[in-house]
């Protein structure tokens, strides 16, 4: 009786087994890249978030602008040789701009060479009404976002509309930004110009654009919230990311200089002068809050 107990209980955990393996498979795409496994988006993603709809006192100044620099990148290559289906993560981008925009600010959005925003669509909470909204306003401007050249010959020489620069994150911003000089130009200008860094998760992945061409890295001492490379090591195990990723972030940041306050994927943020970041998409809401009240604080 025992031995057929113990042998039907082994059956039922080789068959949960079994369904968790295929669960944690990631999903083939049709250009051939590789989305989350259901089991990943079942543990990573939401239908709804946690945005709290707070009513600021608008800001009424002349600095009412944000330059949002958006990926226009899809597919991120892992060690493997496989292709993670990508993009801006719609919660950390939209998230904070509903908080930005509900204190009274406005966003110029841009891509690199100006090809339409990336977003990782199978991490939009279809549920939310406020990002469905905000995203359907941007929509046109996400379609057709201004080149970042363009941004650069025509924005610097009148910087004093701007009150922000902000980076979203997901794992496509970690394809080509951390490499593109006018990336590099565009936060460099924002230093030099007091203007604040607003970006979180992966997006301080760009921050790494301002040691292109053997230039002193301009957060060097400065304390910021990045997403975990140790977690991202471990993403491929519930089948999140399709192998291992080639570069991370946290490490080449703290090897620069930086201070990583966190050391999970929750809802840390972090401002350090005029830099404001958060640890991944759970501190989107709190890092809309907080680069909210920090720019209307400072910009009174």
């Amino acid at each position: 009786m025992i031995k057929k107990i113990l042998i039907g209980l082994a059956s039922v955990i080789l068959l949960a087994f079994i369904v968790i393996y295929f669960m944690a498979q990631p999903k083939l795409e049709a250009d051939g890249s590789y989305s989350p496994s259901s089991l990943a988006l079942s543990l990573g993603t939401v239908s709804k978030t946690d945005f709290e709809d707070i009513k600021y006192t608008k800001y009424q100044g002349d600095k009412s602008k944000i330059l949002v620099i958006f990926t226009e990148k899809k597919n991120l290559e892992m060690k493997n040789g496989k292709f993670f289906s990508t993009g801006n993560h719609p919660i950390e981008a939209l998230v904070p701009m509903l908080h930005l925009k509900n204190a009274g600010f406005d966003f110029e959005i841009a891509t690199p060479t100006g090809k339409p925003v990336v977003f990782e669509m199978w991490a939009f909470p279809e549920e939310d009404a406020n990002v469905k909204a905000i995203y359907n306003e941007y929509k046109s401007s996400f379609e057709q976002p201004k080149k970042l050249a363009d941004f650069i010959t025509n924005s610097f020489v009148n910087d004093s509309s701007y009150a922000a620069v902000f980076v979203p994150g997901g794992h496509g911003a970690m394809i080509g930004i951390p490499e593109d000089r006018n990336v590099g130009k565009v936060l460099n200008w924002a230093y030099q110009s007091d203007l604040f860094t607003i970006t979180l998760c992966h997006g301080p992945g760009a921050l790494l654009s301002t040691t292109l061409d053997n230039q002193k890295f301009i957060y060097d001492g400065y304390k910021m919230a990045v997403f975990p490379d140790a977690v991202d090591e471990m993403t491929p195990m519930i089948g999140y990311l399709p192998g291992h990723m080639k570069n991370g972030v946290s490490e080449r940041l703290k090897k620069l200089g930086a201070t990583i306050v966190n050391t999970e994927s929750d809802k840390t943020v972090c401002v350090d002068r005029k830099l404001i970041t958060g640890a991944s998409p759970l501190a989107s809401n709190e890092l809309g809050k907080l680069a909210a009240n920090t720019l209307l604080k400072e910009l009174k």
